[in-house]
């Protein structure tokens, strides 16, 4: 059962404000289930070159495992982003995390790679009901005035699943082997599950949406009808596509010379993923200060400068590059995600729907693009990866400025 809040509230509907204890419970649990998004959906980026040796698959198939899981996500979201404004956030946000450390459990016992790979799709249909509800909760239950904070903070829950999913299996994989590291990953994500059921307070403000498929689909049609919107789902698509191009072989060029390391040693690289958590939380100060529109480009400059930073071959420098292109990447993700549910609201969207359309795109972005990267490191090496990833960069730098002259609609 979702704990009751308790009556911390500056007033009804007015949303949980900083200081208070349900605001903290909030935010700790979203971090948690942010964790869990990221750790699983990622777990086995670190290890691609074992799964890669241990099945007999190419550097291509041996992603699948990663592109496959973002893309059942991303199509899931259509059902499961409308379906979060029927049943409600905090229902949904308990039984992903029910089914996702499920399918967790699954792929470490998993008895061949067809098995695997079904049960690296199940996950991310199971993981869909996270993004698909938290953005929602947390415009529906904390106060205006700390929303893109909020957002920033549960982005930075996904930033330190990300790093954390990425060390626990590639040390796990050195000191046993796959299944080993995938089951760590499933340990980690029962744990967080059960922070968040302990944690999580019950919706308050929740209203569910009309039922029926007119209804849905008139709201379908106002989510893909505003530009500023249909600029922030772009913008998820390539900038995660750019980042997921980059991190989805950078272990394999880590192996190879110069660097020559092992996969525990190759994946501390994931240790940027902190200063991503803290980017996101605060870029999102910046923005509830300064507004979404400032903050939003600066994102795409420091992510392409981290990227072409990588062509480097001092691994000092190549840290440096991964390290700010995190920053970059977690304050676009972060100030646009939690602009999504805004924005929508503003306009007289369904929330649910516009934030289950961002993640569509963000995670297509992820499994188109990141088998594009997997595709330029066989054909032109690192340096066929980076000029994908700047690529997308600029793009996503430009949608940003163009999205400065959209009509506001306070949002």
């Amino acid at each position: 059962m979702s704990s009751p809040a308790a009556p911390s509230r500056a007033a009804a509907g007015e949303g949980y404000l900083p200081g208070t204890a349900d605001y903290r419970r909030v935010v700790v649990a979203l971090f948690a289930a942010g964790v869990v998004t990221f750790e699983l959906l990622y777990s086995t980026q670190a290890i691609l070159p074992a799964l890669a040796s241990r099945f007999e698959v190419s550097t291509t198939e041996a992603t699948l495992t990663v592109s496959l899981t973002t893309l059942s996500l991303g199509l899931a979201m259509l059902v499961v982003g409308p379906l979060s404004d029927v049943v409600g956030r905090t229902r949904l946000i308990h039984l992903s995390m029910l089914l996702s450390t499920a399918c967790a459990i699954g792929c470490a016992l998993a008895p061949s790679w067809t098995a695997l790979l079904v049960l690296r799709c199940l996950m991310g249909v199971a993981l869909a009901g996270l993004p698909a509800a938290a953005t929602a909760y947390l415009r529906e239950e904390l106060h205006s005035s700390t929303q893109a904070r909020a957002a920033g903070l549960y982005i930075g829950g996904t930033a330190l699943g990300g790093m954390t999913g990425r060390l626990l299996t590639g040390y796990a994989a050195d000191l046993g082997d796959w299944r080993w590291a995938l089951t760590s990953a499933a340990v980690l994500a029962a744990a967080c599950a059960l922070v968040v059921r302990r944690l999580l307070p019950a919706s308050r403000n929740f209203v569910a949406a009309p039922t029926g498929a007119r209804p849905m689909l008139r709201m379908a049609r106002r989510a893909v009808s505003d530009p500023a919107l249909l600029g922030l789902y772009a913008i998820g698509g390539c900038a995660f596509g750019a980042m997921v191009a980059m991190l989805n072989v950078v272990t394999f060029r880590l192996e190879g010379p110069p660097f020559g390391l092992g996969l525990g040693a190759a994946s501390l690289v994931f240790l940027v993923y902190p200063l991503g958590a803290a980017s996101a939380a605060s870029f999102g100060r910046l923005a509830d200060r300064f507004g979404r529109r400032a903050v939003l480009p600066v994102g795409a400059v420091v992510a392409a400068s981290g990227a072409l930073l990588t062509l480097s071959t001092s691994l000092v420098v190549l840290v440096g590059g991964l390290s700010l292109l995190a920053i970059g990447f977690f304050g676009l993700h972060g100030v646009a995600s939690g602009w999504v549910p805004a924005r929508a609201h503003a306009g007289g969207v369904s929330a649910g729907q516009a934030a289950s359309l961002y993640t569509f795109t963000y995670y297509l972005g992820a499994a188109v693009f990141g088998s594009l990267g997997a595709a330029a490191w066989t054909g032109a090496g690192w340096t066929g990866v980076v000029a994908v990833t700047v690529a997308l960069l600029l793009v996503t730098g430009g949608i940003a400025l163009a999205l400065r002259s959209t009509r506001s609609l306070l949002a």
